[in-house]
């Protein structure tokens, strides 16, 4: 068996965070985190590069807890089938130029790349420049990256990753379409 390393319980590192896989609750765990951060005083920010300008509950939620999280909508809406790739790509170029100085200039403890997996497994941005400002990110600050189909090399640069695995789900087995206060 191998040795794990001994734990120094003083040392912090801002980790790269992935949650990933066909099950629910990549968002939802993301969003517990950035709960949990600002409850310690902790900056949050938080981008989603899919879900566009839907009213959902988390995005009530946030805007109340401003100073602590800051919350950005700027995609297009799910682009599964799209009609016009150059504009999902300028509008998550868009979001990114949004968000990359937010991760690079370390005035929050948490960024939230909400349903990036998405828009690098579209190729919708560039994955080598994403991984290159994560790699350049100051030490304190955690980054968190959701969606399906996380990348290889996401998944390799990431300090933890989890794959949520869908084992039953309503929609999928009844018909039951999006409950309010469940998925959005």
């Amino acid at each position: 068996m191998k040795k794990r390393p001994a734990s120094d319980p003083k040392k912090r590192k801002g980790l790269v965070i992935v949650h990933t896989g066909d099950g629910k609750g990549k968002s939802t765990a993301a969003y517990g985190l950035a709960l949990r951060a600002a409850g310690n005083k902790m900056k949050v920010f938080i981008l989603q590069f899919m879900k566009g300008q839907w009213k959902t509950g988390e995005r009530k939620m946030f805007t109340q807890l401003e100073p602590w999280i800051e919350y950005v909508a700027m995609g297009d809406g799910f682009t599964w089938d799209t009609n016009n790739p150059e504009q999902d790509r300028r509008t998550a170029s868009q979001a990114w130029e949004t968000v990359k100085p937010k991760i690079l200039d370390g005035d929050h403890s948490v960024v939230i790349l909400d349903e990036i997996n998405y828009v690098l497994s579209y190729q919708f941005l560039d994955v080598d420049e994403v991984l290159d400002t994560l790699r350049r990110k100051p030490a304190s600050v955690h980054v968190i990256c959701t969606g399906r189909n996380a990348p290889d090399s996401l998944i390799e640069l990431a300090d933890m990753v989890t794959e949520m695995k869908c084992v039953k789900h309503p929609f999928k087995e009844q018909r039951i379409p999006a409950q309010k206060g469940i998925e959005f």
